[in-house]
């Protein structure tokens, strides 16, 4: 959901990625609310690991077509349980995770089977500010929105 879906290479061979910097703003936001962030993709690439690196993600899980079993692996990790996690995912690999999470959304642009399925369609596409829209609800619903964006309003950012 961080990117739009599409895979592009360069002349080498590596695979090269596009991230939405709000995006990224909000899952920092989301962090200094105390909340844990963090991605589950089941495709392996250097750049969302990378891209986790530089956000300072809590967690990363990439390569991992199980998502079930992934899912599974960072409940245990994080000692939480399933209803605690909001979870985003917009293609039928998530459905499993998406059908277990307390909170479950998709992009707009998410395939028809997930998109009919979670508790919240987003109004933006994957890798074009889903993942911050997701943020903002979640944020806003917390009562914590107007406390994080404050800061940025006062220095007239």
């Amino acid at each position: 959901m961080l990117t739009d879906g599409r895979l592009v290479y360069g002349g080498g061979g590596e695979e090269l990625k596009v991230f939405h910097v709000r995006d990224g703003l909000g899952m920092k936001l989301a962090q200094r609310a105390g909340l844990k962030v963090g991605i589950l993709s089941g495709r392996e690439s250097g750049a969302l690991a990378s891209r986790a690196r530089e956000l300072g993600l809590d967690c990363a899980i990439v390569g991992r077509t199980d998502k079930a079993a992934a899912f599974a692996e960072l409940l245990a990790a994080q000692r939480t349980a399933a209803e605690r996690v909001a979870y985003a995912g917009d293609d039928l690999v998530d459905l499993p995770v998406l059908l277990r999470c307390g909170l479950s959304f998709a992009p707009a642009d998410a395939v028809p089977e997930v998109a009919a399925r979670v508790d919240r369609l987003l109004e933006r596409p994957g890798g074009r500010g889903a993942a911050r829209e997701m943020c903002e609800i979640v944020l806003k619903a917390r009562g914590e929105w107007e406390r994080l964006v404050g800061p940025f309003i006062a220095r007239g950012v």
